[in-house]
Formats: C-alpha cells, structure tokens, sequence
C-alpha cells in the first residue's frame, strides 16, 4: 500500500537513488540535493510503499514578473518514479496528493515543465495561453504549463516565469 507523505532526513538517500533511477542521471538527483541545502521554501514529498521510497516529487518557488506585478507560485521539478513502477499510478498520487497541499497554502499556482500529455489531466495548461513565459529560450510552448489554483490571484498576471537559480547552475 503506497503512503505519500513528507520526505524525512532518512529518506534523502533513497529520494537521491529515485532520481538517479528515473532520469538515468545524476543531474536531476543533485539538483534535489542542492534546493534542500538552499531553498527553505520546498515542498518535498515521497511515495512509500511499505518503507521502500519508490516515488519523489518536488516544489520550489516560482516568481512571475511582468510590468506591474510579481507573483511567487512554486515550480513542480522534479517528479521521478522508479523504472519497475512507472505507469501504475504512483506519479498521479504524487501530483495529486501535493497539489492538495499546495492549495491548502493558498499557492496561486504552479508552473511546470513537462511532458504535455501527462500533466493536463491535473488541470496544467500551456502557460503562452495566459501570457507567461520560460526564462529559459527554446522551451516548446506545449511544455511549459501552468495550473492556476487561485484564479482571483491570478488575475492580470503575466510575465516570466522564474525558477530558482540553481535550475540554471550546471550539475
């Protein structure tokens, strides 16, 4: 029976093998890392299945900035689930328990960068569509998504959407 819950100190090894397995590489894992040392404001969130971590996902803040306003929301990066678990519903649990949290904070959204036939069926629609924008250039408009959860605070926002900085620090 898979749990989602909060990581603990003692699931930072397993969360960092996770990474690794998912991504088959080490970026993604050092990223995790790094934003636990730097960022106080993460949300950080396990799947465990009878005390072996088989999914993680993470949320970091994100700042939309256009003429007159900034916004901070929380990025959702990364998501991973082990190879041998994939597609038997651990990532949607993942997605959805967290996204509970996340409006329960009063999060006015949160930004994604992801594959696009996975993350609508959460609500996530491509974020041109409400004029925000990567930082980053080249980023395919269906891939970079945005899920209001605040609609009154969402109003009239539009910008660029700006991850932490450690998402642009080579790993």
């Amino acid at each position: 029976m898979i749990q989602i819950r909060f990581e603990k100190p003692e699931d930072i090894a397993f969360i960092r093998s996770v990474n690794e397995q998912a991504f088959d590489s080490l970026a993604e894992a050092k990223l995790v890392d790094k934003l636990r040392l730097t960022c106080s404001e993460y949300l950080s969130l396990v799947a465990d299945d009878n005390g072996s971590i088989v999914g993680h996902i993470m949320f970091t803040p994100v700042l939309v900035t256009g003429v007159k306003q900034k916004t901070q929301g929380m990025g959702l990066a990364p998501m991973a689930v082990l190879p041998s678990r994939q597609r038997q519903g651990t990532g949607t649990m993942l997605v959805k328990y967290s996204l509970q949290i996340l409006r329960e904070k009063k999060c006015p959204f949160v930004i994604v960068l992801g594959h696009p036939d996975y993350y609508p069926r959460f609500g996530f629609q491509p974020a041109f569509r409400f004029n925000i924008r990567s930082q980053w250039e080249g980023i395919p408009d269906k891939a970079f998504m945005v899920l209001f959860m605040d609609d009154n605070a969402m109003k009239n926002v539009s910008g660029v959407a700006t991850f932490r900085e450690e998402f642009n620090d080579p790993l």
